[in-house]
């Protein structure tokens, strides 16, 4: 069989093919008054050549309706559509499907205007060699903006995609809903609002902006898994700068409003922001590779070039002895887990706890770990916020859970409770008692009051609770209780110093020892520290086969 760019001479005879003769195909032409690609020249012995006309017209298609659109689209510094689906995927493994399609609306001159794709490029591919559906917006047309075909191409590789178990990701560069379709564009995103919903927790849904995203349509992106972002080419936002301007009076850029580091640092929207698109879509592949194809299958897993048995003495060093003293959690994290390699999710926001995807002994696993490094490590209502997602998402797609704990307690403050850190804390405490994946914790200094149970404790399920010697498990810090529960014996005292002092060392020694939750069954075992990595290792490969059931119901109702 030839090719489409092959010569017409080199043809097989029509009885090769099993194709019915030329001359038995009949000739069809477009309808519209729009102009396209005219049909082949005739021959003496029958119609255009088709085959010719139809490498023509796909070609025109890729080209896209103007040079001079693909010229202003690289003036800013992004990509066509097309562009950005071959960095995304294997080389040549792209299938794109309902190219040739366009609009049927009429009004406001769209019945001239009737460009083959109607602004979206859909079909799929293969990451590292596994199947992944993608819808990219071409800005080129319409601004990328969504009308009734557009949307109908994008319901169809959404629906593929929860039909056969494999990620999608979007690639979002377009103008919104197509202002001259009126209230059919409105549909139109409710029915991706729609697939959205339904295959959250069945494939993985990934949202890479990476041009405007303004009103409704910025709906999608926040119902999907993870979002990525583009600095300076990219912008999210419900009501644009000039609207913000004329009813709240406040004057703010495109950027400024909803831009990749506001939506990465400030709103928590962006998981992910970077500097180009190239990088950006390298780093989307890189987060496929550590996930499953849907709800129903494991993590891919790769051989371990990193000891299984290797120790790591380093903790010593990098987490001081003194509860007070502050580290970077980050370097636990390279220390123990596979090649010290990990991708780390909401980096820049709700920075006191850190959420990561790594390896351990080739196996994909989850991270929340708070981090003394920043505000002591406490939990408040971001980090709980960022932390519960994190949580939920891992247990959607069957990524075991490893918790490392070092907090001191909930943030306090009226801020705090104002905003409502009862329920935001309660979304992490349920989202860890509603996960059904092989669940361990490691204590490694502090874990104090309501923030260690909601730390994965062993009473509210995970499977295995591990503790360095350096663990200090109580209801709060030995200051805190001593002045609580010795508060009239110290202001009584002569030297109400040196008394404080004396309670707090008592109540250190009779309640915070390492092994007090030890000898109560609150923890499994309490390890040498150069003895994580291997701890860990053993424990998850125990749970791989772990099976849990949850209570029948349609539904929770998580405190969101």
């Amino acid at each position: 069989m030839r090719t489409a760019d092959q010569p017409a001479s080199q043809a097989p005879e029509p009885a090769a093919t099993g194709r019915a003769p030329k001359s038995f195909i009949p000739e069809q032409r477009s309808s519209s008054s729009s102009p396209a690609p005219g049909p082949g020249p005739m021959t003496d012995t029958g119609p255009p050549d088709r085959l010719a006309e139809l490498a023509e017209l796909k070609e025109s298609v890729r080209l896209g309706p103007d040079p001079a659109a693909t010229e202003r689209q690289h003036a800013k510094g992004k990509l066509t559509a097309h562009e950005r689906i071959e960095l995304l995927l294997d080389e040549g493994s792209f299938s794109e499907i309902e190219a040739l399609r366009r609009h049927r609306a009429t009004g406001f001159g769209l019945e001239r205007r009737r460009p083959h794709s109607d602004g979206v490029i859909t079909g799929w591919g293969t990451v590292h060699g596994r199947t992944v559906f993608v819808y990219a917006h071409d800005f080129r047309i319409f601004g990328g903006a969504l009308g009734e075909a557009h949307a109908a191409k994008i319901h169809k590789v959404m629906d593929l995609a929860r039909a056969t178990g494999a990620p999608l990701v979007s690639l979002n560069d377009g103008a919104g809903a197509r202002i001259q379709e009126g209230v059919t564009a409105l549909a139109g995103y409710g029915g991706i609002f729609q697939r959205n919903t339904a295959a959250s927790g069945v494939v993985p849904q990934i949202s890479v902006m990476l041009g405007p995203c303004a009103g409704g349509a910025a709906y999608s992106p926040a119902l999907t898994d993870f979002v990525f972002m583009v600095r300076e080419t990219s912008q999210m936002f419900i009501t644009g700068p000039d609207v913000v301007q004329a009813v709240t009076g406040e004057k703010v850029s495109q950027n400024g409003l909803g831009g990749a580091d506001v939506h990465a640092g400030t709103s928590g929207v962006a998981a992910f922001a970077y500097d180009d698109e190239a990088e950006c879509l390298e780093e989307v592949r890189y987060l496929l590779s550590l996930l499953p194809s849907n709800n129903r299958e494991l993590a891919p897993v790769t051989p371990a070039t990193d000891p299984a048995d290797r120790t790591t003495e380093a903790l010593a060093d990098i987490v001081p002895a003194d509860a007070n003293r502050s580290y970077d959690v980050r370097a636990v994290i390279e220390e123990v887990f596979d090649d010290g390699e990990y991708l780390e999710i909401q980096e820049r926001w709700a920075p006191n706890v850190v959420c990561a995807l790594a390896r351990l002994d080739g196996h994909v696993v989850g991270i929340v770990a708070n981090n003394p490094g920043a505000v002591a490590g406490v939990l408040d209502i971001h980090a709980s916020e960022k932390a519960a997602r994190f949580v939920q998402f891992c247990d959607s797609f069957n990524i075991p859970l490893v918790t490392l704990v070092d907090v001191p307690g909930f943030l306090p403050g009226v801020d705090q409770e104002h905003g409502g850190i009862i329920r935001h804390g309660a979304k992490l405490l349920y989202a860890y008692c509603n996960a059904t994946v092989p669940r361990v914790q490691l204590i490694m200094r502090k874990a104090y009051g309501g923030a260690y149970i909601v730390m994965d404790s062993r009473s509210i399920g995970a499977d295995i609770s591990l503790a360095w010697p350096s663990n200090e498990i109580a209801v709060m810090g030995a200051e805190g209780a001593a002045n609580v529960i010795f508060r009239r014996e110290i202001a009584a005292a002569d030297d109400p110093d040196a008394v404080r002092e004396q309670k707090i060392k008592e109540y250190r020694t009779e309640l915070m020892h390492p092994y007090y939750a030890a000898e109560r069954g609150l923890v499994d075992d309490v390890i040498d520290p150069a003895e994580t990595r291997s701890a860990l290792i053993r424990s998850l490969a125990m749970l791989r086969d772990k099976h849990a059931d949850l209570p029948s119901r349609k539904h929770g109702n998580p405190p969101v």
